[in-house]
């Protein structure tokens, strides 16, 4: 078992090659970190498939939708890896942030797109639905493969209480912050069966979208605070704990082994696979209502079919990492991806929404909200005691199970 930080020190300079090598670039590329990344790989021919359909036969909806789907599958991996790659040579907090941010312009992308191509708001729940969809994706399902993963080759596994405590904590007072919006409009809603105290809609809304984009901004500057926190003022806590979970990696030997991308490898890596998220996310966005208009729900594609496909890159990090027996580096990356898109994300799409003149907010569906209320606490409560097992991990995956199942029903 190897220190990440001799692995840091090999990747800096592997056997002295400088620049960028494209027979070792590919086949570096293509083996990526784990068993999982290389067999997500595979998927890369449908990439130009996808693309090239777009422009033969923009006619075939489904097909275009399902391809590019897909496509976007390994691009996100590729965006991951190469994150990682890039990680590893920069200070062990720095570079894991790094490499959440990297992983989180797919989503931004996504949030972006579906911003601009939005003509009649119908487009904004579909925003809203990812926004929450991503937090579930990442508390319950990734969370919860870690936790089962890691759990099957160990009859426990102990993670310190920095990670979850001040992830949980700081994720409970994000989610809170995103609803207080929804719970302003819902509570005067309700009261408009009382004529002296009702508002008409029109103001309501207004109101609403006042308060969002105000929470907005206050949500940017709670991130600021979670950088400097993470970055500067606590960033040696962290370093201890990740660098006790480098000692822990079971993968150490094999890892040091593994060619490494050079700088310059890493950098057009990332070009690479942020031009083929673009172009496929783009081509994804454009067929939503299509595919809404043959019966499936807006909700079921943002809840759902979304956040899977934007953060495939980060599950397969964290599923590898906690089955190594890295868990604290697994937190990381589920409770990270989660606060920055509760933090950084959503509040992009509001305060880009007030820039371009559409009235994107914070006013969820209440089945949404209750969803992510009890999803941040039952998490919580299993992490709590600081250790977890495969029964645990088991448990948030069914859930997850369970509430995809009912947003395929939810209208």
């Amino acid at each position: 078992m190897l220190p990440r930080q001799l692995l840091r020190t090999a990747t800096a300079g592997e056997s002295g090659r400088h620049g960028i090598h494209p027979g070792h670039f590919l086949r570096v590329c293509f083996r990526s970190t784990c068993t999982l990344s290389m067999l997500v790989n595979v998927l890369w021919p449908v990439v130009p498939a996808a693309i090239a359909l777009h422009f033969a036969r923009p006619d075939l909806h489904v097909w275009i939708f399902s391809l590019n789907y897909i496509a976007m599958v390994p691009a996100a991996n590729l965006l991951g890896f190469a994150g990682s790659e890039l990680a590893k040579k920069l200070p062990r907090v720095l570079g894991i942030l790094l490499e959440t941010t990297l992983t989180s312009l797919v989503e931004i992308v996504l949030f972006m797109l579906l911003l601009h191509n939005d003509q009649d708001g119908s487009l904004i729940p579909v925003i809203q639905a990812a926004i929450l969809g991503s937090i579930l994706a990442n508390l319950l399902l990734c969370l919860g493969l870690c936790l089962f993963c890691g759990g099957l080759r160990r009859n426990e596994q102990t993670f310190h209480e920095a990670v979850s405590e001040v992830g949980c904590g700081l994720l409970l007072v994000a989610g809170f912050g995103l609803l207080i919006p929804s719970a302003f409009s819902a509570a005067l809603r309700n009261n408009n069966s009382d004529d002296s105290e009702s508002i008409s809609a029109d103001v309501l809304a207004a109101d609403t979208l006042t308060i969002s984009r105000s929470t907005a901004v206050i949500l940017l500057i709670a991130f600021l605070m979670y950088l400097f926190f993470n970055l500067h003022s606590h960033h040696s806590i962290f370093d201890d704990v990740l660098r006790f979970d480098e000692t822990q990696d079971e993968d150490g030997e094999r890892e040091l082994q593994r060619a490494k991308l050079t700088m310059p490898e890493c950098l057009l890596a990332i070009i690479i696979a942020l031009a083929a998220v673009c172009m496929c996310a783009i081509f994804l966005v454009e067929e939503i209502d299509s595919i809404v208009a043959l019966g499936v729900s807006d909700n079921f594609i943002g809840l759902i079919l979304v956040p899977l496909v934007e953060k495939a890159a980060e599950h397969l990090t964290a599923i590898d990492e906690a089955w190594d027996n890295q868990i604290n580096f697994a937190l990381f990356h589920c409770l990270g991806p989660s606060i920055q898109t509760a933090l950084l994300n959503a509040p992009l799409a509001v305060i880009v929404g007030w820039a371009i003149d559409k009235k994107m907010d914070l006013d969820f569906d209440l089945f949404m909200i209750v969803l992510l209320v009890l999803s941040i606490l039952v998490v919580g409560n299993f992490l709590r005691d600081g250790k977890s097992n495969y029964l645990e991990g088991g448990q948030c995956v069914l859930v997850y199970v369970i509430i995809a199942v009912t947003t395929w029903y939810y209208p």
